[in-house]
């Protein structure tokens, strides 16, 4: 168990290999998305009302959904390394407090401790930070 802050190296070696496993993940979905797009171009078939399995129209939506995600955590880990460079990697953006060593390990794009996401899950409808 991580008992102490991540030495900068170590916080920046965690956002890169996150990062780069990230990037694995567009790469492989947009793949998936164009064979998908691609595959359906040139038919004409009714998957609307295949009784034997999902549409194409809900695989591609499903696809463009995970992929958006993907994307959306890759901004996500390049504002950690922003705050990484500034000093407040560390630092809860909502309460101040430091962030818990091991939620950074384990979560290195955490902008919160764990006391202000589990107010923020349990309370969506009245947080007002993002």
């Amino acid at each position: 168990m991580v008992t102490s802050d991540p030495s900068p190296d170590e916080a920046r070696a965690a956002l890169e290999a996150e990062r780069a496993t990230t990037l694995t993940r567009i790469a492989a979905m947009t793949s998936e998305f164009d064979e998908i797009v691609a595959g359906s171009a040139d038919s004409n078939a009714d998957d609307e009302h295949d009784p034997e399995g999902s549409t194409i129209a809900f695989e591609r939506a499903r696809t463009a959904a995970l992929l958006h995600e993907a994307q959306a955590y890759l901004e996500e880990l390049d504002r950690a390394a922003i705050r990484l460079d500034a000093g407040s990697y560390w630092t809860c953006a909502r309460c101040g407090q430091p962030i818990a060593a091991a939620r950074l390990m384990a979560r290195p794009a955490a902008r919160t401790c764990i006391s202000c996401a589990s107010a923020a899950v349990s309370a969506p409808e009245r947080s007002s930070a993002p």
